[in-house]
């Protein structure tokens, strides 16, 4: 996993809201990168930028981006683009592969294994925006950062 150049865990330049991006390439560009990435990323906005992250969005946010890179690093030729940032009290998740074909959720289907992925983030996301860019698409999925349930801290309860 690569860092893309200057934006290696930073934040926004002029103390903007923290971002981080990695291309994901070749054989070495392994899941578990993208969410030590994550892990990486929300436990610096919640330590330097003391930002109230709950542990579940910090869960969700790791099943996010397994879904996502997984998809991508599956079904596209190429690197995968990864960017994480902090959105107002959402915590953003953007993919971008080399396919422009839109992925699409599939009907619900008890005896089918595996390919749910858009369907879980769906689920998890408070938001979930597919779009084509000039070359490939981009997933984006966004996902609160605070847990609102009653008697939840930062820690957050288990769920």
């Amino acid at each position: 996993m690569d860092a893309v150049p200057g934006d290696e865990g930073s934040t926004a330049s002029g103390g903007g809201p923290p971002r981080t991006s990695a291309a994901l390439d070749g054989p070495s560009a392994s899941i578990a990168d993208a969410r030590r990435l994550a892990v990486d990323f929300l436990t610096s906005a919640r330590t330097e930028h003391a930002l109230p992250i709950a542990e579940r969005a910090l869960e969700i946010t790791q099943l996010v981006v397994s879904e996502l890179v997984t998809n991508a690093r599956k079904y596209a030729p190429g690197p995968v683009v990864l960017s994480l940032r902090i959105v107002g009290t959402m915590v953003e998740v953007a993919v971008w592969d080399s396919d422009p074909a839109l992925p699409t959720a599939r009907t619900a289907d008890p005896q089918r294994v595996g390919q749910h992925g858009l369907e879980i983030v769906h689920a998890l996301a408070q938001d979930l925006q597919v779009r084509r860019e000039a070359v490939g698409k981009r997933v984006t999925a966004l996902i609160a950062y605070v847990d609102e349930s009653p008697g939840a801290g930062t820690q957050g309860a288990p769920w």
